[in-house]
């Protein structure tokens, strides 16, 4: 480049200047041309675009390039048979551990795709300042399944054992936190903090409050995703709820776990939603679920729709351990048990894709079936029948279909399962 360096050529190239540097731009398809993937003879259901009909979904350079009645055979490279099933925006799961080998709880998140049908994945807190940049570099970078993540703002990420990370606050280092958040921004959504007395001890509001101070200090208009569950006292959680901002997200939000003391001091107390819940559904907050292994109590979730505050986000909280436990928070499982609770199909839907894609900035181009945006689809079975549900404290409600997941396609590639299966790409 002669006297021009490669860092002033780079900060000074404008975006017509890059799209000449990468070469010619994505043309129109000629007649003559192929889709590299089509998706055929499903029924699509993406809320996005309040649509549900049957569509074939054609994929071209890893993006949604038609949505139209019928796409012949003959203009695909390879069809994936969709007939009978329906075709879904990539799923998008708002809160996972998907930080093998770096936390505590993390699971990689391509082996979970056969079983969820996520082509987007958050990392709920795994990764704090000090190994954010390992999990982006060693995982996400090796991960077919798109992800971003929420920093935590305990300097190590999670660490649930055997001393949970916020026992001692001076692992909340928030200069720490806001660099990370202000260095990242295609990747950290914003900052998690766990505020259950088990993780916390006895520091009251003071990490959330460190929580907040990171995302205002990085200068980006960074969240933070509050995990309830067991708080320290009743009058804590309504503190909690009033410090959270319009956009940050309280997940957990059903949780009926108990304190250290054995107390429920949740979002619902006695039955009754907390004056201060429904003040922080009415002015924004995000209400997520975040299932897990120990945070869902249909219970909880009855009272509170009732009296006003239904969830925002679907998501697993799937990580080693939940993933094992009689709730099985895989995705689709999760989404049907709202079935019963009254939400429509569509809602659910909505809840795990072009709602959580919302919130984390990613509206555009995730969680929808748009021509332009990446070829994400999960294909799914709405497999009707009686079918039991349980929750994390042993709550039982029955159903009457369950989501089932069959394909996934992930950037116009099919991953997950076996080409092998009756569904197979031809």
């Amino acid at each position: 480049m002669g006297d021009l360096t490669r860092r002033a050529w780079l900060g000074g190239l404008s975006a017509t200047g890059l799209l000449t540097a990468m070469g010619p731009a994505q043309a129109a398809m000629g007649p003559n041309d192929k889709f590299d993937l089509v998706v055929k003879g499903g029924e699509v259901l993406d809320p996005s675009q309040s649509l549900r009909a049957k569509r074939d979904v054609g994929i071209r350079f890893g993006l949604i390039e038609a949505l139209d009645l019928d796409i012949p055979e003959t203009r695909a490279q390879r069809v994936l048979d969709a007939s009978g099933k329906l075709v879904l925006p990539g799923l998008v799961d708002l809160h996972a551990h998907a930080y093998p080998y770096g936390s505590a709880i993390g699971i990689p998140a391509d082996e979970t795709v056969p079983f969820s049908g996520v082509t987007t994945v958050v990392s709920a807190g795994d990764a704090g300042a000090n190994n954010l940049a390992a999990l982006r570099r060693h995982i996400a970078a090796q991960t077919r399944t798109r992800m971003f993540a929420f920093v935590h703002i305990a300097n190590h990420g999670l660490s649930g054992f055997p001393v949970a990370e916020l026992h001692n606050i001076d692992h909340a280092q928030v200069e720490a936190c806001a660099m990370v958040i202000a260095e990242n921004p295609d990747f950290v959504i914003g900052v998690k903090v766990r505020m259950s007395e088990n993780v916390i001890f006895k520091h009251g509001v003071e990490p959330l409050k460190r929580a907040i101070q990171a995302c205002e200090m990085s200068g980006r208009p960074a969240k933070v995703m509050v995990h309830i569950g067991g708080v320290e006292t009743a009058e804590l959680m309504s503190r909690i709820l009033d410090l959270l901002r319009p956009g940050d997200i309280l997940t957990h939000c059903y949780s009926g776990a108990p304190n250290n003391t054995g107390q429920f001091t949740n979002i619902v107390q006695d039955g009754k939603l907390l004056p201060a819940a429904l003040e922080a559904k009415r002015r924004g907050v995000v209400f997520d679920i975040g299932h897990g292994g120990g945070s869902f109590d249909f219970t909880v979730a009855e009272a509170a729709i009732a009296q006003g505050a239904p969830p925002d986000t679907i998501s697993s909280d799937l990580h080693v351990f939940s993933g094992n436990t009689p709730g099985m928070p895989f995705l689709p499982w999760v989404m049907s048990k709202f079935l019963p609770l009254g939400f429509s199909l569509e809602q659910v839907v909505a809840m795990t894709t072009s709602v959580p894609a919302r919130v984390i900035d990613r509206g555009a181009k995730l969680g929808t079936l748009q021509v332009g945006a990446p070829g994400d689809v999960s294909v799914m079975e709405l497999v009707d029948g009686p079918v039991n549900f349980v929750d994390t404290r042993r709550n039982a409600r029955s159903g009457t279909a369950h989501l089932k997941p069959v394909q996934t396609v992930n950037t116009g590639v099919v991953f997950g399962r076996p080409f092998q299966s009756p569904f197979a790409v031809r």
